[in-house]
């Protein structure tokens, strides 16, 4: 099963879904990176009908057809359209991952919907620019450094930087790709970057860039603004998953939330790179059923 469809939001906005795997399985939410928006991807859809379950994703305001908000929202607002897309479809508890930017919208879901989220996982997910003892920019590559520093200066300064620095990564072929990331992308990323993966990776870009770069701006100053959520709040189970040949998310950061999160369970990988780690979605999915009692 593929299918995208579009859901009412909030305040008259529409928001664009797909859902993947088993109609009848277990619901897990999937909150993509930054950038991103609603890709078909045959590997995954395969997958989640193998474990029996029902992937669902969004685009997020801004990204794909997704209408965008009136300014940048903080990650807990996206718990609104979670929720929302979730009521839509008839679904009430829910399994949920997130990967890279995607991986604080998991935590809010965990933190904010505790009886409907059964367990939660962060892949590769940032932490906090402010939180206490992570120096956030460290291990970063430098193109990291000179966007969120933009981000840093507000909504107009990080457009004009994403305008002229950022547009050509969003329109890269898959073969384009690895030098249009550049430093982001480490050897084990790279090697991961080629076929069916690198073209998939491609069109979540050029549709997150079907509005220009809305998305990819509101998402840039949710990461350098307060999450809007307490992480010390959060009750139900999570795994931290996290590789050290990561460029774009440093392993400080999972190690941070691992350290974070109440009774986080840590899989801090020494081989495993930002793009790498999503080859270990099978375990991933697994742990989330396992945590979940399910």
């Amino acid at each position: 099963m593929s299918e995208r469809r579009q859901v009412p939001g909030p305040d008259g906005r529409t928001i664009e879904v797909l859902e993947m795997g088993d109609p009848d399985g277990l619901a897990v939410l999937y909150h993509g990176g930054s950038p991103s928006a609603v890709a078909e991807h045959a590997p995954f859809d395969e997958l989640a009908r193998r474990r029996g379950l029902r992937i669902v994703t969004y685009s997020r305001p801004g990204y794909g057809a997704s209408t965008p908000r009136p300014a940048a929202g903080a990650y807990a607002d996206d718990v609104e359209e979670s929720a929302l897309v979730l009521d839509h479809l008839g679904i009430g508890e829910f399994l949920t991952y997130g990967w890279s930017g995607g991986g604080p919208r998991a935590l809010a879901c965990a933190a904010l919907l505790p009886d409907r989220c059964l367990a939660a996982a962060t892949v590769a997910g940032v932490g906090p620019l402010h939180g206490a003892g992570l120096d956030w920019f460290d291990g970063m590559a430098e193109e990291n450094h000179a966007e969120y520093h933009a981000a840093e200066q507000g909504r107009e300064v990080y457009e004009a930087y994403l305008l002229e620095h950022f547009m050509p990564v969003l329109q890269a072929t898959p073969e384009e790709l690895s030098e249009a990331l550049g430093g982001l992308v480490t050897p084990v990323d790279q090697a991961t970057m080629v076929g069916d993966f690198a073209d998939w990776i491609s069109r979540t870009f050029r549709h997150a860039g079907a509005q220009g770069v809305v998305g990819v701006r509101d998402d840039g100053i949710a990461a350098v603004t307060p999450w809007g959520f307490d992480l010390a709040d959060i009750r139900v189970p999570v795994a931290v998953w996290q590789g050290r040949q990561d460029a774009m998310v440093p392993f400080a950061h999972g190690a941070w939330l691992a350290a974070t999160v109440p009774g986080a369970r840590a899989h801090l990988l020494e081989e495993e790179g930002h793009l790498s780690i999503l080859d270990r979605l099978d375990e991933i999915l697994a742990e989330l059923r396992q945590l979940a009692g399910r």
